[in-house]
C-alpha cells in the first residue's frame, strides 16, 4: 500500500503554479497506461484557467483547496473546498475563483 499527502502535493503545486507563467501544475497521483483509473493533482492560481478541452471520458473532480467553476456551454458549476463535481461529457474548461487544487479521476481502459 502506497500513502500520499494530498495536503503536501497541493501545498507543492500550488506554489509551482503561482509561479509558472501558465498559473497552473499539476501531478499524476495514481495511474498510467497499465491502469484503469488515472487521478491527476491539479493546482490552479487564483483567476487562472485549464482552457476548453474535450471531455477525458468518464472523470469526476473533487476539490480540496479554493473555489472553482466548471462550464460546459451554457452550464456552469461552482465548487469549493470538499465539493465534488461530475465532469460532462462535452467540451469543458476549469477556472479557480481563488488559488484552488482539486483532484481528477479519469476512467480509462488500459
Amino acid at each position: 500500500m502506497e500513502k500520499t499527502s494530498l495536503t503536501r502535493l497541493g501545498e507543492e503545486q500550488l506554489l509551482k503554479a503561482r509561479e509558472a507563467s501558465s498559473g497552473r501544475a499539476a501531478v499524476t497521483v495514481y495511474g498510467g497506461h497499465e491502469h484503469d483509473m488515472r487521478q491527476t493533482l491539479i493546482a490552479l492560481a487564483a483567476g487562472r484557467s485549464l482552457g476548453e478541452h474535450e471531455s477525458p471520458g468518464e472523470a469526476s473532480l473533487q476539490v480540496l483547496v479554493g473555489t472553482v467553476r466548471l462550464t460546459a456551454g451554457a452550464e456552469v458549476w461552482e465548487g469549493a473546498a470538499g465539493d465534488y463535481l461530475v465532469i460532462p461529457d462535452a467540451r469543458h474548461d476549469l477556472h479557480a475563483d481563488t488559488d484552488a487544487v482539486v483532484l481528477l479521476t479519469v476512467a480509462t481502459r488500459a
